[in-house]
């Protein structure tokens, strides 16, 4: 048994600010997949695996006690299917912020859920709306509280807009060029993050006026013109702005970028070689970075493993 494979995703602008309503991007990854599997002599990962899965079937069980009208599964398949050794089989790394819970989520609620939206059907803003909902209770089971975008990604395998927390839309991004010099990427901190005592310093944060009102005239303002220079092509913009807004984070997010990266952040904002900012919500796991100039950025960061998401 193989089920399909469920993408990794990126979300390219909008960590922490789609808390507080800002726009938002978040495109699918490719690099990095998962899938349900059942093997005949599983290793130890897969019976780990299968342990978790467990937990989340019970956790699916209240779920769909507690509030039917959201969603209901085919509940008997599935503990059939996790009590003879089901496990996904994902190569996307945990606590790196590219969405290792939500393809899990997906692939679940592709395979059992009853009555599903499905990826051909006319996708109206509520049907995406619905969706998000139910993935953002499913995935509640991993990290206490999720905007349900990771799923969704990884779901449609689409990029998507958030304009707002109530309106989201499939979007189209513009074409990759693999012979252009402007490219995205992926930093490996080489440390393992996690998502909730980030979000809860985050929330703390939150509670301070002077903190609310840089994320409102600065963090938010930089990533919705960020997300429209991206989706405009227009790249001249999106430069100065990604430069804006990893100041901004740099100034106030520290306790989300791992201490050692503190001087490269600075060094790309000084030497202008490269920018970059928190890929989900920090604290380890990957950093994304924005370079006009990819062989420019390579030599600046040549202690470091750069993968290359998009070219331009």
């Amino acid at each position: 048994m193989k089920g399909p494979l469920f993408y990794s995703k990126i979300l390219l602008f909008g960590e922490y600010g789609i808390i507080r309503d800002s726009k938002g991007l978040s495109i699918p990854y490719n690099f990095y997949n998962g899938a349900l599997k059942r093997d005949e002599n599983p290793s130890e990962e897969a019976i780990k695996s299968n342990g978790n899965l467990r937990r989340f079937v019970t956790y699916l069980e209240t779920l769909q006690n507690e509030q039917p009208n959201l969603v209901t599964f085919d509940l008997a398949t599935l503990k059939n299917d996790v009590e003879t050794g089901m496990y996904f089989d994902s190569s996307i790394p945990q606590g790196y912020g590219v969405g290792s819970s939500g393809a899990l989520v997906a692939a679940i609620y592709d395979k059992y859920a009853q009555n599903k939206i499905t990826v051909l059907e006319n996708l109206t803003r509520e049907k995406l709306l619905q969706l998000k909902n139910i993935f953002s209770q499913m995935e509640s089971f991993f990290h206490g509280k999720s905007s349900g975008l990771d799923p969704l990604n990884s779901y449609l395998s689409i990029p998507i807009l958030i304009n707002s927390k109530d309106n989201i839309q499939a979007t189209g991004i513009p074409n990759q060029s693999f012979d252009g010099k402007g490219a995205v990427f992926l930093l490996d901190s080489g440390i393992v993050g996690e998502t909730a005592p980030m979000v809860n310093i985050f929330m703390e944060n939150l509670k301070d006026k002077g903190f609310r009102a840089m994320l409102k005239n600065q963090f938010v303002k930089h990533t919705d013109a960020c997300v429209e220079n991206f989706l405009g092509g227009d790249m001249k913009s999106l430069f100065m702005n990604t430069k804006k807004l990893s100041k901004v984070v740099l100034n106030n997010f520290k306790p989300m970028i791992p201490e050692q990266f503190h001087g490269i952040w600075q060094q790309g904002i000084d030497s202008n070689d490269y920018y970059l900012k928190l890929c989900g919500s920090g604290g380890g796991g990957y950093i994304l970075g924005f370079t006009e100039d990819l062989e420019k950025a390579r030599v600046s960061l040549k202690d470091y493993k750069l993968e290359v998401v998009y070219q331009f």
